[in-house]
């Protein structure tokens, strides 16, 4: 098919005197960057161009990759015929569906951001666009003596290679839980050779490869599903299921029927990078593994799936939310899983609701989407309350086995001992669990030693200079660094600031430092310390969650990663270190709701299988509402209490916000600047604007930073406010930014 655009008027606007070289179409060409128009460009004589193709086209002093649009988009200033460029060349890649389009457009309206850089989130795989190269892997040398150093990661990797098949290096090294590193020394050895790898295609799902019994609520939800699925049309379902109620199960077979009309499906994860026991799961259903999507994929395979899911040769996709940009042309389901997780907000460039805009995509391609969760957001728990939702609700365990009993330990009453961060309830318990062979969880939701360091001679406090935030310790790396611009530095032998030795103090406790109080007190156990700044890959942490999945670890230590959908059989006692964490941020009104969300989540990994479970919680508020909910396990308590409080605060989703952050290196420039976008608001009876305030965290790589909150009904238009708003602004000085998110999440 052609390209169709209604040109005929600009054309003939466009024709010179005696018509000289414009009787070629024009086509409007978007480049993904920040601005929000296309360009128009000659068609040479012999090209065919469709909407969304991609194609090479001079800009400004370079020649760049564009995206054919099917209308123009922003102001169309007239151009002399003589400035009027033609496109270089088509490239050899498939072109976005039409689909794609339209769901770039309606991201761009919703959250204000240029539509090229919407666009360029659906070009995030950039070897897609480039001439294909061989790939390279590697096969077993038969006959090769075995290497001098026969570590247990070289035999995995060899028993797998033993099979004669050519793998890639990466693939070979996550399917045997190592590194690449052992890889390339079975290379070196002359175990291992390197070789052409013949493009194998993708292997197709098949949805009657194996049948799954299911309890009578699971064959409800079910046959829901199914239903969903078979009509065809746009429905939303919340399935709403406690911890270890066989979810994943339950939509795999939503994913089968999709399959069967021979539609793609696209699973959605808040951390894929951890999920290998996900894709074990889907391989026992499917008998193949799913083609995944995250960002430890390596460019060339990025660029193979991207290309794949264009063809339609890929037909389910296990991603993080950036697979929802994929170029489907046949996407037929959505499953959001862990849908309530924040790992869906992005707050870089483009500010979007992963889970949200999933929704948006179902609606604009007439399919379901199913959103599970076994703590649902406020959001979607009022949306399945008011019917806009459907509901379908797993009451028990799987298993059988009964939810953990959830028990407070007030730290103002039976805290630890001076030095200590265990409870000696909390450390009871994990000794009766130790002796019986089961394992135990500690959560702490703090990367690193110590979150503060100071001098106990004169007081000072190791901050970032870049940032208005201490250095955490990390001392196994024995280094103090910045989670918010990636400042590092060695960990000084003396007070940077009065010189005095071995003067510095660690205080406070992250999970490294519990990693130390558990060694001391349980010298014999084995410990596994889960932080994404400890384990240095994709195929590490897999392999340290396969060593706990088999049992080969005692006692858990972790951030919030130990909270995502994992399966520990073995696994009978999580230990909450600080309960309080997440409420301690005031400002924020989801703070409640995150808290309830992952200290739920993360108990609820006990007991999932044959042990007992049992959850303590070290807390300051035992009398918290939120904390009360948690021991008693009655969620609904819980979210009667959040619902009532947004509906008083008109807070989402009975009303909407929008966070405009100001920010620039000179600090009286940020303040000033952000005063007068203040005052540049237009007057509204019904919509607040709050601040400018000094952010909370008030400097940023070296930025300072002001915020200002707009507060408006849910019915009202406040994109529209804000474009208003922001034609009102006069230009920025100097190195000024301001930075717009609608629906914040964060609020620092």
């Amino acid at each position: 098919m052609g390209f169709r655009r209604p040109l005929d008027s600009l054309l003939d606007q466009l024709q010179p005197e005696g018509g000289a070289n414009t009787s070629r179409p024009l086509v409007p060409v978007l480049m993904p960057v920040a601005l929000d128009q296309t360009y128009d460009y000659l068609l040479p004589e012999g090209f065919e161009v469709v909407p969304g193709a991609f194609v090479l086209v001079p800009f400004g002093a370079q020649t760049r990759i564009g995206v054919i649009w099917d209308e123009p988009r922003g102001p169309q200033k007239p151009l002399k015929p003589e400035k009027i460029k033609a496109l270089t060349s088509v490239l050899d890649v498939p072109a976005l569906p039409m689909a794609s389009l339209r769901f770039a457009e309606w991201i761009a309206r919703y959250t204000l951001a240029p539509l090229g850089m919407v666009a360029r989130m659906m070009m995030s795989a950039s070897s897609a666009f480039e001439p294909e190269k061989p790939r390279f892997g590697v096969r077993l040398v038969e006959g090769a003596p075995p290497p001098a150093r026969l570590s247990e990661a070289r035999v995995r990797a060899l028993d797998l290679a033993a099979d004669g098949l050519i793998r890639a290096k990466a693939e070979l090294a996550n399917l045997a839980f190592c590194s690449n590193a052992v890889i390339d020394g079975l290379v070196k050895s002359g175990n291992l050779v390197e070789v052409a790898i013949p493009d194998r295609g993708f292997a197709r799902p098949n949805p009657a490869h194996h049948a799954t019994g299911f309890s009578e609520d699971q064959a409800q939800a079910v046959h829901a599903l199914r239903a969903a699925v078979d009509g065809d049309v746009f429905s939303a379902t919340l399935l709403d299921g406690v911890t270890g109620s066989g979810k994943t199960e339950v939509y795999f077979e939503a994913v089968a029927r999709a399959l069967e009309h021979d539609r793609q499906a696209l699973i959605m994860l808040p951390e894929i990078a951890l999920t290998s026991q996900f894709l074990d799961r889907f391989e026992r259903r499917f008998g193949v593994k799913p083609v995944e999507w995250h960002s430890a994929l390596s460019p060339a395979e990025r660029g193979r799936v991207w290309k794949g899911v264009a063809r339609g040769d890929v037909r389910v996709v296990v991603g993080a939310r950036s697979a929802l940009f994929l170029p489907f042309p046949a996407l037929g389901l959505i499953i959001v899983d862990e849908e309530h997780d924040q790992g869906y907000k992005q707050d870089d460039r483009v500010h979007y609701q992963g889970r949200d805009m999933c929704v948006v995509r179902a609606n604009l391609g007439k399919f379901p989407i199913v959103l599970a969760s076994a703590t649902p957001s406020i959001e979607s728990h009022v949306n399945a309350l008011t019917g806009r939702y459907r509901h379908v609700v797993l009451k028990g365990r799987f298993s059988g086995a009964e939810l953990p009993d959830v028990g407070a330990i007030d730290l103002k009453r039976e805290g630890p001992e001076q030095g200590k961060w265990l409870a000696p309830r909390l450390v009871e318990a994990m000794t009766e669990t130790l002796a019986k062979g089961q394992q135990s969880l500690l959560f702490l939701n703090r990367r690193g030693y110590a979150p503060l360091t100071l001098c106990r001679s004169c007081g000072h406090r190791l901050e970032c200079p870049q940032c208005s935030a201490w250095l955490v310790e990390h001392r196994f790396r024995k280094r103090l660094n910045c989670h918010h611009c990636g400042f590092s530095i060695a960990l000084p032998e003396k007070c940077p600031k009065c010189g005095a030795l071995d003067s510095l103090v660690a205080c406070g406790p992250g999970v490294e430092r519990v990693a130390e109080e558990v060694s001391e007190r349980f010298p014999e156990a084995r410990v596994a310390l889960l932080s994404s700044d400890l384990i240095p890959g994709l195929a590490e942490m897999r392999d340290m969650i396969h060593r706990i999945e088999a049992g080969e670890i005692d006692i858990i230590i972790g951030t919030q990663i130990v909270a995502k959908g994992h399966h520990f059989p073995d696994l009978a006692l999580v230990g909450v270190v600080d309960g309080d964490l997440g409420l301690s941020h005031g400002a924020d009104p989801r703070a409640g709701e995150r808290t309830f969300q992952l200290l739920h989540q993360v108990t609820g990994r006990a007991g999932r299988a044959l042990a007992e479970g049992r959850g303590l919680v070290q807390t300051h508020m035992p009398e918290h509402p939120i904390m009360q909910a948690i021991v008693a396990g009655d969620r609904e308590a819980f979210l009667n209490y959040e619902v009532k409080t947004r509906q008083q605060g008109m807070l989402p989703p009975y009303g909407r916000l929008a966070a405009l952050i100001v920010s620039a290196r000179d600090k009286d420039l940020a303040e000033r600047t952000a005063r007068e976008v203040a005052r540049c608001a237009p007057q509204s009876e019904k919509i607040s604007v709050l601040g400018p305030v000094e952010a909370p965290i008030a400097v940023v790589r070296g930025r300072y930073r002001w915020r200002l909150l707009v507060k408006a009904p849910r019915d009202l238009d406040i994109q529209a406010f804000l474009r208003a708003w922001s034609a009102a602004l006069p230009p920025f000085k100097g190195d000024v930014r301001v930075t717009l998110d609608i629906d914040p999440y964060s609020f620092l």
